[in-house]
């Protein structure tokens, strides 16, 4: 299974001609954790929240049902019971505080999974021991 972080959707999503190209290519399922779906869609609910007037609220709503069709496409792997165990073993090595509370869960759902995690982010996930990492802009 490959994982796409955020970051990667996000380019997916704009039409990446690299992104794109290797989603086309993948030869395992591509799939994207809660948490990212959370992320991509904070992000879209917030415009919304915070536009300055009733046209950029309109334009903001759009772009937020745009997102959740879109997401549709991509099967969504939760942060299940073999997440919650890895969250708590790697939680414990203080070297990992530093990535973050939402990449820990993205990685954790990755190792439970024995998934390929795909992001442009390697500094932050790279000190995650056993996670697969790849970056389908290089």
């Amino acid at each position: 299974m490959i994982l796409l972080d955020t970051d990667i959707l996000t380019l997916f999503f704009s039409g990446h001609s690299r992104v794109v190209d290797r989603h086309r290519r993948a030869a395992d399922e591509v799939a994207i954790t809660s948490v990212t779906r959370i992320e991509t869609l904070q992000g879209r609910f917030a415009a919304v929240l915070k536009a300055a007037d009733g046209a950029g609220t309109l334009r903001a709503q759009e772009q937020l049902r745009h997102t959740e069709y879109e997401l549709r496409a991509f099967r969504v792997i939760p942060f299940d019971a073999r997440a919650a165990a890895e969250f708590d073993r790697l939680r414990q090595d203080k070297k990992l505080k530093k990535i973050g509370r939402a990449d820990l869960l993205i990685a954790c759902i990755a190792l439970a999974h024995r998934a390929t995690l795909v992001t442009r982010n390697r500094r932050h996930f790279r000190p995650v021991p056993g996670l697969t990492l790849d970056d389908w802009t290089a």
